[in-house]
């Protein structure tokens, strides 16, 4: 008879193997929570913490994130990315002013907050798809300085780095920057632009790309602010003045 830790492994194993993008560890341990519902949870996570020890047929490619060696060469999300296309023609513009309102009426983050995109700023060094402004407002008892937000949306999951990349250049006329991408996004890069958005004080939002009327905003790093150079930021608030600042 098989004893609880070999039950759990084996479903493990069974799991993954079915999963080509992997799965996380809580997902894991949930997963197997519905399977065997008589073994204390302690004991299922106790057992798959360090899964890929004890069955070297797993690997992680990322913190906290199990995959099968069956897939360790097959680029993750392909699938998806087809299954979106076919499905759906969405355009990354579709979301700006769901994102620019979000800011605004649901993070508090801006006052103001306006749809940009395109090559407003003329130069390329890149143009925000989204900016916005947080003044001060009449009933605030200490009336704080004028801070300016930016936004880099994209609704392919392989432009990530991309992305962050802009939000970084961002910073030079910005007080925060945020980054906004898929959830679908493959959970290793995720791991990796979740790191790097730490590292660097970029904000990290994920959304549902497949719905521009749902989009289901959600933070999950929030930016650090910073002092921009204010050589850049009015160089570039001033190219936005009627539009941002009336």
């Amino acid at each position: 008879m098989s004893t609880k830790k070999e039950k759990i492994l084996t479903k493990a194993v069974e799991i993954i193997k079915a999963l080509p993008d992997g799965i996380r560890y809580s997902e894991l341990a949930r997963k197997i929570q519905q399977v065997f519902p008589d073994i204390p949870t302690n004991t299922i996570q106790g057992t798959i913490w360090d899964l890929e020890k004890n069955k070297p047929e797993i690997y992680k490619p990322a913190r906290g994130l199990f995959r099968h060696n069956t897939f360790r060469d097959v680029q993750v999300g392909v699938i998806e990315q087809k299954v979106l296309v076919k499905i759906e023609k969405i355009r990354e513009e579709d979301f700006y002013q769901p994102f620019a309102d979000w800011l605004v009426k649901e993070l508090e983050e801006c006052t103001k907050a306006i749809p940009l995109g395109g090559n407003k700023f003329k130069d390329k060094w890149g143009t925000p798809d989204v900016i916005g402004i947080r003044e001060s407002r009449k009933s605030d008892i200490i009336k704080p300085a004028t801070e300016i937000v930016s936004a880099e949306i994209k609704i392919d999951t392989k432009d990530l780095i991309t992305a962050f990349g802009q939000a970084c250049s961002y910073k030079l006329f910005c007080h925060k920057s945020y980054i906004v991408v898929p959830k679908e996004s493959p959970e290793e890069d995720m791991a990796r632009i979740d790191a790097l958005c730490l590292i660097f004080g970029i904000g990290l939002i994920l959304f549902n790309s497949r719905n521009s009327k749902e989009p289901r905003f959600e933070i999950r790093v929030r930016p650090t602010k910073h002092e921009p150079d204010m050589f850049y930021v009015n160089k570039y608030m001033k190219l936005l003045e009627n539009d941002l600042f009336s």
